[in-house]
């Protein structure tokens, strides 16, 4: 049963990490029309309606009965999904800022980094992920390196926004690993996804100039990024890490960055040269040393 759940959770991530890497573009294509923050803050907006008829459902079916119960479900809820919400927000607003000046196909293979930031911040928790998991974090950041980094070592502008938004990301896959089996999943998504929403409005109200007219002209990759990549892909990573350990998650997530690059070439003309092909191979090797030899 254990193994059939952990193939599940791994299903999801694999669909989670494929519509992440297409929202790339979309994250992309949006910034002709809004900055960076008003986009996230409308789509993380979206995302929170598409789950508002699930909690309401779910607080119709719900066993508990006493009010000191409901209090504090409600204050875990508040306080789990605020501390994700600030992890969320601040990967999101980092990746963002930093697809103004970079690439779809680049951003993300730099984001994907987190696969190797990941098992270090365990350490420091005190978890070891195991031989397979080193092996195949390492792969990965093989591929990453192939598929991001210049023969030359050069960084486009916006990819220091992107790679330090990496560490964010990490944090908040081993906050999510922690916190998703001890909370109700649905509500702690719903929770992070209105934290990060009003934090990128508020920040887009002081910096940035918030028009009808942008969101109206941006509202196909808003819609993808908050129904797709944000009401249904961060929901089925909350819901999977529950059974996904913190090195599964970060392995096959960090796989966005192939689905970005491909979605790049397909959409937007960005072209894969034999480096980064080779890149992804690597990438691939590590996702199946870390499930296979764990």
């Amino acid at each position: 049963m254990v193994e059939k759940g952990l193939y599940k959770s791994d299903s999801l991530l694999m669909l989670t990490a494929i519509i992440w890497g297409s929202a790339f573009v979309a994250q992309r294509v949006g910034m002709s029309y809004v900055g960076p923050l008003t986009f996230n803050g409308v789509r993380f907006a979206l995302g929170t309606l598409v789950l508002l008829p699930f909690i309401r459902w779910r607080n119709q079916h719900q066993t508990i009965t006493s009010d000191l119960q409901r209090a504090n479900v409600a204050w875990q809820n508040l306080l789990g999904g605020g501390l994700v919400g600030l992890l969320l927000f601040s990967g999101a607003s980092l990746q963002q800022i930093g697809l103004v000046y970079t690439t779809a196909g680049k951003a993300g293979f730099i984001t994907g980094l987190y696969v190797i930031i990941v098992p270090l911040m365990g350490l420091i928790l005190g978890q070891w992920p195991g031989w397979g998991g080193w092996v195949g974090a390492c792969c990965a950041t093989i591929g990453l390196y192939l598929l991001s980094i210049t023969e030359a070592l050069s960084f486009a502008p916006g990819d220091l926004w992107v790679l330090f938004g990496a560490f964010f990301w990490a944090a908040h896959v081993l906050a999510l690993s922690w916190l998703s089996p001890r909370m109700e999943r649905i509500k702690l998504a719903c929770t992070q996804y209105a934290v990060c929403s009003v934090l990128s409005l508020l920040g887009a109200y002081f910096t940035e100039t918030i028009t009808l007219d942008g969101i109206n002209g941006a509202i196909i990759p808003i819609l993808y990024g908050g129904i797709l990549s944000v009401g249904i892909a961060y929901t089925l990573q909350v819901v999977a890490q529950r059974n996904a350990p913190p090195i599964h998650a970060a392995i096959i997530l960090s796989l966005e960055a192939v689905f970005a690059a491909l979605a790049g070439w397909l959409i937007l003309g960005e072209m894969l040269s034999l480096r980064a092909l080779i890149g992804c191979a690597f990438m691939f090797t590590g996702m199946l040393s870390a499930l296979l030899w764990s």
